[in-house]
């Protein structure tokens, strides 16, 4: 483990500027609850089926377009269960999940520069219907822009949703913002009937001679401060991020502590800064959680092979990383947990990227 100097610098809140957004849309936010309600009516539904991959316990893949659409790519996977761990009361009943895409412009296609950015499918896990969010950035005027991230890692954490962006560091919206769009100009929002505003950006900085951290990854550790990873009193889970790499880049692996509201904490100097870095991740990280003190990372190998699920005690430790090949299908990203009453019962959640071979995939955890 080592302690660089790392950090992130916590933005400026676009609170007026979506209230902006907001009046412009016709004044009432839906909130990630109306959304969820309004689920039943849509026509988008989840098809239960199989899928590759050796620890896959249940699968589900997208409405046909959806499973198809070479713009769209899904990236980053977190829960309900992540966002009520260490908040007093849950952001909306039942057991959703949220999934993140990045947007590929296409060629000819007209759209803003970058493309149509990134967006969340909400999904109710009970009754299978889904629906998309489009993720923008509010302007003064109540106009937007798209937020152009890959959002390869998402951790919701109360009523915060953050959002991977890189080199950038992270982006952090609140799901109470949700705000449903006039059918007469969905076409604006590129078919979209919901949008999500993003508050403030948290970007990533460096002392002299230190690699900022990339933020590729996100998720959260509900389960209590190790004697590792001391975290402050008062503080709710953590957020553990990491570097998709190969080669000879870094490959690093963080943890930031989070308020019971789920922000990052900040120091009096103005800066959250990772509570401990690891230098030892596996090449080719796509995503990377923490379930009851243990690691477990995914790598993809393409298209046509199914993905490896990594697990280990610690980063730090001599002989970290037992790998699991084929025991997840093609192209694995993000990872989540969803904690059970006791360590059988606990389930991880990942999906995967390319078009025809895109699942939500319920993995048991290796012990």
């Amino acid at each position: 483990m080592t302690d660089p100097d790392l950090w992130l610098t916590p933005g400026r809140d676009a609170g007026p500027a979506i209230d902006a957004l907001v009046s412009s849309y016709g004044g009432r936010r839906a909130g990630l609850a109306g959304l969820v309600a309004a689920l039943p009516g849509e026509g988008r539904r989840l098809r239960r089926t199989l899928s590759p991959g050796l620890a896959a316990r249940r699968s589900w893949t997208w409405q046909g377009p959806d499973l198809r659409d070479p713009r769209w790519w899904p990236h980053g996977v977190s829960s309900s269960s992540d966002a009520a761990a260490g908040v007093a009361e849950a952001p909306v009943p039942g057991r959703v999940l949220m999934v993140s895409w990045y947007a590929k412009t296409m060629p000819g296609e007209p759209t803003p520069p970058g493309g149509q950015g990134s967006r969340i499918s909400v999904v109710d896990l009970e009754t299978r219907r889904y629906d998309h969010v489009l993720l923008v950035r509010a302007q003064a005027d109540g106009s937007w822009k798209p937020l152009q991230v890959h959002a390869g890692g998402i951790a919701w954490v109360g009523s915060w949703l953050h959002v991977a962006a890189t080199a950038k560091g992270f982006w952090s919206a609140r799901v109470d913002d949700v705000v449903e769009v006039p059918a007469g100009r969905r076409a604006e929002t590129f078919g979209h009937r919901w949008v999500l505003p993003v508050r403030r950006g948290h970007a990533a900085g460096s002392g002299e001679g230190v690699e900022p951290l990339r933020y590729s990854f996100l998720s959260v550790d509900a389960s209590p401060a190790s004697p590792a990873s001391p975290a402050a009193p008062g503080t709710g889970p953590e957020l553990v991020v990491g570097e998709y790499a190969r080669g000879r880049r870094t490959r690093r692996l963080a943890r930031f502590a989070l308020t019971p509201e789920g922000a990052p904490v900040v120091g009096d100097d103005g800066r959250a800064r990772p509570l401990s870095v690891h230098d030892s991740g596996v090449a080719g990280m796509q995503g990377a959680v923490v379930s009851r003190g243990r690691w477990h990372v995914t790598t993809s190998h393409g298209p046509w092979t199914p993905g490896t699920l990594v697990t280990g005690d610690s980063p730090d430790a001599a002989d970290p990383w037992r790998p699991r090949r084929w025991a997840t299908p093609m192209g694995p990203e993000d990872l989540a947990v969803w904690p059970g009453d006791t360590p059988a019962d606990d389930r991880l959640w990942t999906v995967t990227e390319h078009p025809r071979r895109r699942w939500i995939c319920e993995l048991r955890v290796p012990r």
